[in-house]
């Protein structure tokens, strides 16, 4: 399943991470550009202590692509992405493996030690034959979930599902998935027998402008409703055709799951946004503005970004 051990530059990475302001101390800052990041703003909503970030990567050309990947971001390091807890005020984040490094996840756990692991959490591929042993090692290391990422090439399908979501479910992980409209359409009875939960990526990818009234969303809204499914609030920008700075297509989707289950959605920043070519990245100030607008009060934006997140993936409670 590829290298699962920590590297010696892997290490040398954690001690770099070391020097860096501790995750704690994150404020808000303004004035400063973040690498893949549009704007300098900070935004004008204050992140709450124990604000967490459950969806970003980190990308590094020293670390080999897998063969056949076809999404291949130039560099975004932990250091980068420290900037960007600086700037929206977050103190948590989950590490999400990008595809870029199919099942590779050496770059992800550097990632993960760099930044802290009694503050941040990661999201792993596997292969679907994966040993016990080595979901056990991942465990330890601060995994909490598997992402089966199926609009883009890689080593697991929408079968893999089946197999696999057993297994991680007797491990309180979750499968994290990226499937188009069309693979949830085809996918609906399936997803419906999954044991375990399941968190749909980027609001579930509910296509614009038909949003709530698309067969999608009656799709993961029912899944939801049968108290398994979790959605991210991330991504807004990948789906909307209104666009920034409002999204409020995508708007009305987030609004609508978090009424839904506002117990079982987090917020994610899709930084560095890999998806987008580096002069249109979106400028992440406005959509951790846009969070706080979906949420509609204090208390939901706060649970979404602390009470939630600490049930999907395990983080101690906050003072």
């Amino acid at each position: 399943m590829g290298r699962m051990s920590l590297t010696r530059r892997g290490v040398l990475a954690g001690v770099a991470g070391a020097m860096l302001p501790s995750a704690c101390e994150a404020t808000a800052q303004t004035g400063s550009a973040v690498h893949w990041s549009s704007g300098t703003e900070a935004p004008r909503v204050h992140a709450p202590p124990g604000a967490t970030d459950c969806h970003f990567h980190t990308y590094d050309r020293r670390y080999p692509a897998a063969p056949g990947a076809t999404l291949l971001p130039d560099d975004a390091t932990a250091d980068d992405y420290r900037a960007l807890q600086h700037r929206l005020g977050t103190s948590r984040g989950v590490i999400i493996q990008p595809s870029t490094y199919g099942t590779d996840n050496t770059l992800q756990l550097a990632t993960l030690q760099a930044l802290g692991p009694d503050r941040f959490r990661m999201v792993a591929v596997v292969a679907e034959d994966v040993s016990d042993a080595a979901l056990q090692r991942l465990h330890a290391l601060g995994v909490r979930g598997v992402r089966f990422n199926l609009v883009l090439p890689g080593p697991l399908t929408t079968a893999s599902l089946e197999p696999l979501a057993p297994r991680l479910a007797a491990l309180g992980w979750h499968c994290q998935i990226n499937m188009s409209p069309k693979q949830i359409e085809d996918a609906r009875d399936l997803l419906g027998r999954l044991p375990g939960r399941l968190v749909f990526d980027h609001l579930g990818q509910v296509p614009q402008p038909a949003g709530v009234d698309s067969p999608v969303y009656a799709i993961i809204r029912r899944l939801l409703d049968r108290g398994n499914a979790w959605v991210k609030l991330s991504g807004g920008y990948l789906t909307s055709k209104d666009g920034p700075p409002s999204y409020a297509d995508a708007g009305r989707v987030a609004a609508a799951y978090i009424r839904a289950a506002p117990e079982r959605v987090v917020w994610g920043s899709d930084w560095p946004h890999p998806t987008r070519p580096s002069d249109a990245k979106p400028d992440d100030a406005v959509l951790f503005d846009r969070l706080a607008d979906w949420a509609g009060s204090e208390t939901a934006f706060k649970r979404i970004l602390v009470e939630n997140p600490a049930v999907l993936y395990g983080f101690p409670p906050t003072a």
